[in-house]
């Protein structure tokens, strides 16, 4: 088969946070019966005319220590995966980390998290595209600021320290993954925000929050930080070093998709203290997904985006039409995107409030609902990749992502490939060493 020129996947959701202090761990593969039902979850897929998942082992059960592993579940799944032609974009961490490593505050994360990453890339080579540290910004929000996951706490120097950890531990483990595979590609999913201003008195509050809201791609990107911004990272425990860790590779940069995730809940009315509410889609994700490139300049992925099924049975479905109306809006004013995703598969537990308590509700967001039954949206994201897969290739024919097929990873085209990236990356890392000596 050859490589697709426009990306059209889903997801299986593999959100692992803990709340109750830790007691209670929220697995959703468990949730949404995948342990036992992955072989017809693939089956889906196929089903949908889909080749790209969004989808990783389990790291709370695959990590046992410092290089301890459980690839069990992992060697299967990605065996089928493989198998069945399907181009997994393998997300190692999301959400929460095993419990002997306790939460995101544990300084030793990042060096930790990099080794698994490098052995998981070393077991499955043939795997390009990954997400190390799914959406870095929300992960460190609402663990540290917003008191709902892991940590579970409430300050300014808590989500810093959350932050710089869970960053660094996407760069540390992107250097670690190219070691392997010099051609690997990154597809960051971050969720993409605006924060408005309610009344005059909240100017001084959104704008603070919109500043924020770029920190963990800044830091990701190797991108200097608005200069509030740098106070407020100082102010709040990062240090020199550590800041200046980022900006020495910036390089990784070129190895990126810049995948931008939108809901219904990504847009934010901000009152004069500094509460906020949702406010609903009303810039959208073209308006939003263009501020994201004018300041980072990458090539773009709707890496996220669904909404609940409601009384009437057609909210999802016109909720799917407006997310892809805004990405032929996307691509039309110029900006290189590349791919479309709704999230998830199958529907979820929970989500609906946010993880924040074990109610075991269903959110009733997938493709198919926990019997594996097709939705209505199901029939219509598939009717819309049949309809859209031949006549919308990426921006132009010389701007399409270049993968390898997971059954040409042998090819000695394919080899010759990664020589080049080989000696390319070497380049780079030449280059940033460089730029680091001169500082």
């Amino acid at each position: 088969m050859a490589a697709p020129t426009f990306m059209f996947a889903t997801g299986i959701e593999n959100s692992i946070p803990t709340i109750n202090g830790g007691r209670t761990r929220i697995d959703q593969f468990a949730k949404c019966g995948h342990y036992e039902r992955w072989r017809e979850d693939f089956a889906l897929l196929q089903e949908l005319d889909i080749y790209f998942l969004r989808y990783g082992p389990p790291l709370h059960t695959s990590f046992l220590g410092p290089g301890r592993y459980d690839w069990s579940f992992a060697d299967e799944t990605f065996a089928q995966l493989y198998r069945d032609g399907i181009v997994p974009i393998v997300d190692l961490c999301h959400f929460g980390v095993p419990d002997w490593i306790g939460n995101f505050q544990n300084p030793d994360f990042p060096q930790l998290f990099a080794a698994y990453a490098r052995d998981f890339a070393c077991r499955f080579p043939w795997v390009q595209l990954y997400t190390p540290v799914n959406e870095m910004f929300i992960c460190a929000l609402f663990s540290a600021a917003y008191g709902w996951w892991n940590e579970q706490m409430q300050s300014d120097r808590a989500f810093v320290t959350a932050l710089k950890h869970v960053v660094k531990a996407n760069v540390l483990a992107m250097s670690e993954i190219l070691a392997v595979r010099p051609d690997a590609i990154f597809v960051q999913s971050e969720s993409t925000e605006y924060f408005h201003a309610e009344n005059p008195a909240a100017i001084g509050p959104a704008e603070f929050m919109n500043a924020r809201r770029f920190l963990s791609l800044d830091l990701n990107y190797g991108r200097r930080v608005d200069s509030d911004m740098y106070e407020y990272l100082m102010d709040n425990g990062m240090t020199r070093e550590e800041y200046h860790f980022f900006l020495e590779r910036s390089s990784l940069r070129h190895h990126c998709l810049m995948g931008n995730d939108y809901y219904m809940t990504n847009e934010h009315r901000v009152r004069a203290d500094g509460s906020s509410v949702s406010a609903g889609d009303v810039f959208g994700y073209d308006e939003i997904t263009r501020q994201y490139y004018d300041r980072y300049k990458l090539p773009v992925m709707h890496t996220e985006t669904n909404l609940m099924e409601g009384p009437n049975g057609d909210e999802a479905v016109n909720w799917l039409w407006k997310q892809w109306a805004n990405v032929l809006r996307v691509r039309n004013t110029g900006v290189p995107i590349v791919g479309f995703t709704w999230y998830s598969l199958t529907d979820q537990i929970d989500w609906h409030h946010g993880l924040r308590e074990e109610r075991n509700e269903v959110t009733t967001v997938g493709l198919y609902d926990l019997d594996r039954k097709i939705r209505p949206v199901g029939r219509a994201y598939k009717q819309l990749i049949s309809d859209w897969r031949d006549v919308l290739p990426a921006q132009s024919m010389v701007l399409t992502v270049p993968l390898v097929m997971p059954c040409e990873y042998g090819d000695p085209v394919a080899v010759r490939h990664r020589e080049r990236a080989r000696r390319f990356l070497a380049t780079e890392l030449a280059s940033d060493l460089a730029v680091a000596a001169a500082q």
